[in-house]
């Protein structure tokens, strides 16, 4: 029996064909954990460390966007889809005290939307059509992508620039496409890891929610007695 492909053999190197798997020492496995629990940390690092500015200068955009009226649109497949929703989610229920719902729409929550367009018309315009039915022209556009080379997110990006939407991707590697294509604002995570990206991702979202409500709260006056602001 044959065994893995190339391209499977590359993204997961220690696969094994068929009838050849064996348990593993604890040791090897103790020593696997402490190895991805090492590379998370340098990978991390080195993104925060390179990627700091670009991260507060999305946050001085989506504060911008809300100050004007604009919302907040995500987007991603597969895991990237949950990050989405991840982030519209801090913004719509902020778990911090004080801290204002604000307005966030997550363009991959529909999947009978999603599928009819996909059939119908083809994947690669999932997004852009409820982006042209939800988006406005101020609002920002945020797209999850590990490689950078997600279509569906490239055109709703190009329609995107020609709405009036700032543009502000998450990446990894080179930031593939997206890179290229030149978007308002791009944090890339340096690493080919799906994994390390997407948890380097999660701490880049939940810094831009803060660094977001930070910018904005000079601009909030003080709660009324019955708990509304004037």
């Amino acid at each position: 029996m044959s065994g893995p492909s190339p391209s499977l053999s590359a993204l997961y190197p220690h696969m094994r064909p068929p009838g050849e798997a064996r348990a593993e020492p604890v040791e090897n496995l103790l020593h696997s954990v402490r190895a991805k629990a090492r590379d998370h940390q340098d990978v991390f690092a080195r993104c925060f460390a390179e990627q700091a500015e670009v991260l507060v200068a999305m946050a001085q955009a989506l504060a911008a966007s809300y100050r004007s009226g604009g919302r907040l649109l995500a987007m991603g497949n597969g895991g990237s889809s949950c990050d989405a929703a991840h982030v519209t989610v801090e913004f719509l229920h902020p778990v911090t005290a004080g801290r204002p719902a604000l307005s966030a729409i997550n363009l991959a929550a529909d999947v009978a939307m999603m599928t009819a367009v996909g059939n119908d018309v083809g994947q690669e315009h999932i997004f852009v059509r409820p982006l042209i039915a939800h988006g406005r022209r101020g609002d920002c556009l945020v797209g999850f992508s590990t490689s950078g080379n997600s279509v569906n997110l490239l055109r709703a990006f190009a329609k995107a620039r020609e709405m009036g939407i700032a543009t502000l991707g998450f990446a990894g590697g080179d930031g593939g496409e997206m890179a290229i294509m030149g978007l308002d604002h791009l944090l890339t995570v340096p690493t080919s890891s799906i994994h390390r990206v997407q948890e380097c991702h999660l701490a880049a979202y939940h810094i831009l929610w803060d660094l977001t409500h930070t910018l904005l709260a000079a601009d909030r006056r003080p709660l009324g007695k019955d708990g509304a602001r004037p």
